[in-house]
């Protein structure tokens, strides 16, 4: 009796996620770990920074190091449209924009309908995802946000800004 009791619990917590696109795939981040998401505004090159950074960006006084979130997942690049969004998130302490292509809508889900990502994953790089969840209409793909990035990338971020 308690097994069910916990069952009816887990399927009453519920995970608050943004959703958001890439090459026409549907994505998920929690809405703890996003700051701000913004519109594409002028990115400011870095002579010398590492080849996964955009660039710099200034929100309110703070210099943000910027990451395209497709070329990171090994996606073609695309050239950014009016859709195309930045998502201010903080991970381990370190403040960054990831580019994406649009962002779509918060979404409240029960976190019984996520599950492992299966061993094989088309298109997106494995050591990324955090889950799946299977939606009525539609898969959403989970991004581990603390693991897109190495230590030592993070590390090369703070240098940045």
């Amino acid at each position: 009796m308690a097994e069910n009791k916990l069952n009816n619990s887990e399927a009453n917590v519920l995970l608050q996620l943004i959703s958001f696109e890439l090459e026409e795939e549907q994505f998920g981040i929690d809405i703890y770990m996003v700051q701000e998401i913004i519109r594409m505004v002028p990115i400011t090159k870095i002579p010398n920074s590492p080849d996964f950074v955009e660039g710099v960006i200034n929100i309110r006084g703070r210099i943000i190091p910027v990451v395209n979130l497709r070329s990171r997942m090994g996606m073609p690049e695309k050239v950014h449209d009016n859709n195309s969004r930045i998502i201010v998130v903080e991970v381990n302490k370190q403040t960054t924009g990831f580019i994406v292509d649009a962002v779509n809508e918060v979404l409240r889900v029960p976190v019984n309908i996520t599950e492992e990502p299966p061993e094989i994953v088309t298109g997106v790089n494995s050591e990324y995802i955090k889950s799946v969840g299977k939606l009525e209409d539609r898969i959403l793909i989970l991004i581990d946000f603390e693991r897109v990035l190495s230590k030592s990338e993070q590390l090369e971020l703070q240098t940045i800004n």
